[in-house]
């Protein structure tokens, strides 16, 4: 295969898995060892084992940060301050796209942290739809901030919850936050919920009276 026909192929995937270049009576091995050939040249970029991406100026369109971490670790979604700030919950931009999962936690190149959480309470997620048609399984914003809390010391307490600054609480559902923890019945995530579910009240009272 020549690297014009690669064009061809994936120029509109934002990522492409070696599987796609197998069709018909191709060897795998010398599939294999191109690709290897056009990593060196700088002309596609692996980023695990069997899963690439096209190089500056090939691509044609760049993969979401959030796609790109639901591939490096299949059976995972975006959460934590990731998807609070996508959520537009807290303000500031988050750099590395953190993601749960149930199996090892590992680091990747690139800014993408993968967090163990246990087989029951891995819920609470949706396939969200990002930019450029690419999609994602993303936390909801409830599920966000209950496993931010969850792999952070001292997240229950109310200066952890200031020094977040979470804002625009009116796009939090209290009900499913506390329903979450209900469901997970951890004694942390009760009293995140609580205490968000207080600050929510709160919120919502002051814009009541601005009416």
């Amino acid at each position: 295969m020549k690297f014009e026909q690669l064009l061809a192929l994936v120029h509109d995937e934002p990522l492409f898995e070696t599987g796609l270049l197998l069709a018909g009576d191709r060897d795998p091995n010398d599939v294999r060892r191109q690709l290897s050939r056009w990593v060196s040249a700088g002309q596609i970029r692996q980023l695990r084992r069997g899963l690439y991406l096209l190089a500056q100026p090939y691509q044609k369109v760049a993969p979401h940060p959030f796609l790109v971490a639901n591939a490096l670790m299949p059976g995972s979604y975006v959460s934590g301050q990731s998807a609070l700030a996508f959520y537009g919950l807290i303000p500031e931009y988050v750099a590395r796209t953190t993601s749960v999962t149930t199996t090892r936690p590992e680091l990747w190149d690139g800014g993408y942290q993968f967090r163990h959480i246990a087989a029951s309470l891995f819920f609470g997620y949706k396939l969200v739809q990002l930019s450029q048609d690419q999609q994602a399984f993303v936390a909801t914003p409830e599920k966000a901030l209950l496993d931010l809390a969850h792999f952070t010391p001292g997240s229950d307490s109310p200066g952890y919850l200031q020094e977040l600054r979470l804002q625009n609480l009116e796009r939090l559902d209290t009900d499913q936050l506390n329903e979450f923890a209900q469901r997970a019945q951890k004694p942390k995530w009760l009293r995140v919920a609580k205490q968000v579910s207080v600050l929510w009240a709160a919120e919502s009272e002051s814009y009541d009276d601005l009416l």
